[in-house]
């Protein structure tokens, strides 16, 4: 069966009225999946790095929500993370 994990940074402090919110870095990300790669073995389908806009909003569901809203009228925040399809073994 072919799985999919996500490693999206996490919002490190949340934005305000004068300044926007802060992540982790991808490259940490990056790191994280290659050390869970490593640890379980699976069989790697593909790497890749998605980019949606507004995950982390509060009436999102983060990386695996299928119905992800965004408007012209306002600001959207695009994240970028990486997803790993794999194969259990």
């Amino acid at each position: 069966m072919v799985h999919f994990k996500d490693f999206v940074p996490e919002r490190i402090k949340k934005g305000g009225f004068l300044s926007g919110a802060k992540y982790q870095h991808l490259e940490d990300k990056m790191e994280e999946a290659n050390k869970w790669v490593k640890d379980n073995g699976f069989e790697i389908v593909n790497v890749e790095t998605v980019v949606l806009p507004n995950i982390w909003d509060s009436d999102e569901e983060g990386s695996e929500d299928v119905d992800i809203l965004t408007s012209g009228t306002n600001a959207s925040t695009w994240h970028q993370f990486i997803r790993v399809w794999y194969k259990s073994l």
